[in-house]
């Protein structure tokens, strides 16, 4: 069991995590992977854990991963959103692990999204 001051000192710590998060939200890169069920069963989970260990790999601290529910296209899943600040929202689609080093790479680290993984290359198809 934990002593008080040692559950207080999580606590802090806690918060403090989450401030710095919020703080600095409007300045990071978001990467949102669709985790609904029609995502999950697509291979949404892995994609979502290549994106965590990349971005760790990288040591890249401005960059945020979350999951949302449907995004409405459960054709196109796994599907993931980059959000750079400033920038149009690129969704790419039927993403696969193999293919999240190249999309940290090129789109989150270098500001070129990966045009041949988007939804706008799978719609003309």
């Amino acid at each position: 069991m934990k002593s008080l001051a040692e559950l207080e000192a999580i606590r802090k710590a806690t918060l403090n995590r989450i401030n710095l998060r919020t703080e600095d939200d409007s300045e990071a890169t978001r990467v949102v992977v669709g985790m609904a069920t029609c995502g999950i069963a697509a291979g949404a989970r892995p994609v979502m854990l290549s994106f965590m260990d990349e971005i760790n790999k990288r040591q890249l601290s401005n960059v945020t991963v979350s999951q949302t529910g449907c995004i409405g296209m459960c054709r196109l899943e796994p599907m993931v959103d980059v959000i750079v600040p400033g920038k149009e929202k690129v969704t790419y689609v039927h993403v696969k692990p193999e293919m999240v080093p190249r999309i940290v790479a090129e789109h989150v680290v270098n500001g070129r999204p990966v045009a041949e993984y988007t939804i706008g290359a799978a719609e003309n198809e």
